[in-house]
């Protein structure tokens, strides 16, 4: 006994042992049709007609299932509805050049704000250390020189979808409410 396949039949080949009933492989050795490749599109079936009452009798209703339509390709799309797709795929404008260049300025006020903050709070420790202690005194310090690049950085990341103005207004209350005061106040040399 060589192999025995899914129907059941005795058959003398070794590899319809390993098969179903009705792989392509086995299939082309018993019928002596060609093999159909993997990759190859389904045989396309002609197109039901009507038929008259003797076509129909001469006609033998098929055990197989129905072979599935060939693939079409899709119809491009309408120009209107391309030119929305494109539109709705391009970047977003870019900053205006006024814009681009008010937040380069303030972009350089909040860094001098930050070597204003360094400076002016190395000349304020001495007299700070008569009020507060030295661990008090540290992390205040830090958040204060970090503060502009903070603020910039929220006004920035928090205004991307509002109007132009409101990030104007926010840089601007920045440069305002920032203001290195123990640099102005004390300044480098002190009094």
């Amino acid at each position: 006994m060589d192999g025995v396949s899914y129907a059941g039949g005795m058959t003398s080949d070794s590899d319809d042992a390993l098969s179903w009933e009705g792989d392509d492989d086995t299939a082309s050795h018993r019928t002596g049709r060609p093999r159909r490749r993997e990759n190859a599109a389904p045989p396309v079936e002609p197109p039901l007609h009507h038929a008259t009452t003797t076509e129909s009798a001469a006609v033998a209703p098929t055990t197989r299932p129905p072979a599935s339509p060939p693939p079409t390709e899709a119809a491009p799309p309408s120009a209107p509805a391309a030119s929305v797709a494109a539109d709705d795929d391009e970047a977003p404008a870019g900053l205006s050049n006024a814009m681009l260049l008010l937040v380069g300025v303030v972009g350089g006020v909040y860094l001098l704000y930050s070597v204003g903050w360094v400076v002016g709070g190395l000349r304020l420790q001495p007299l700070a250390s008569f009020l507060v202690a030295d661990a008090m005194f540290l992390p205040w310090f830090v958040l204060a020189i970090a503060a502009p690049a903070l603020w910039f950085l929220a006004t920035w990341v928090l205004t991307r979808g509002r109007a132009a103005w409101v990030r104007v207004a926010l840089l601007l209350a920045g440069v305002v409410l920032l203001v290195p005061w123990p640099f102005v106040t004390v300044g480098v040399v002190g009094s």
